[in-house]
């Protein structure tokens, strides 16, 4: 038989308070015990004495007669100079296992992919944006050539008008002559019936 010095754990959920009991290592972790060496009450402060107690002698005993203290009860005797704690050495502590590292894999290649799609967004947004800057050129060009032409179109309007009133007014000239000729002839057809007439009488 194996024996153990290991935390029991006692209170409520969610506020555990722990006893450091002497157990065979095979009971449950808290059922029956041989003996109560200590307590743990974990919310309390780190620096609180009421924290951990133990009672050193019983504790002296057990480690006399082969009982093993698990990792957090061996800190606790190194803790009160009981038994010394060889320290630990983790080589690999911080490196993470292999399905973090293909998880940290996975994350770093979408990073890259939407750092892809990023850029070809923002290609894709200035080439969208030099077009209409295109259009805009062409566009005033646009209204500079329909000026032009409108500034065109009333030039030849206005030579246009400029010969119109000159045909308008020849054959107004050449009119009038022609009334002015009709007239005498008006004129001497009532003489030459006045004539008639007294020639009758």
């Amino acid at each position: 038989m194996s024996i153990s010095i290991r935390l029991s754990r006692g209170g409520s959920k969610k506020r555990p308070y722990y006893r450091i009991v002497v157990a065979n290592s095979r009971s449950p972790r808290d059922g029956k015990y041989l003996e109560q060496i200590g307590i743990y009450n974990p919310l309390l402060a780190k620096d609180s004495a009421e924290r951990v107690k133990l009672t050193e002698d019983r504790a002296r005993y057990w480690l006399g007669v082969g009982a093993q203290p698990t990792d957090r009860v061996a800190r606790f005797l190194d803790a009160a100079g009981i038994k010394e704690r060889a320290a630990r050495n983790n080589p690999k502590k911080g490196v993470p296992g292999e399905k973090a590292k293909d998880r940290a894999e996975e994350k770093a290649a979408k990073i890259v992919e939407a750092e892809e799609a990023a850029r070809a967004a923002e290609e894709e947004a200035k080439a969208a944006a030099a077009a209409p800057a295109v259009e805009e050129v062409a566009a005033e060009e646009a209204p500079a050539a329909e000026e032009a032409a409108v500034e065109e179109a009333p030039a030849a309007d206005e030579a246009v008008a400029d010969e119109a009133p000159a045909a308008e007014e020849a054959p107004a000239a050449d009119e009038a002559p022609a009334a002015a000729d009709e007239a005498p002839a008006a004129d001497e057809a009532p003489a030459a019936d006045e004539a008639a007439g007294e020639e009758q009488a």
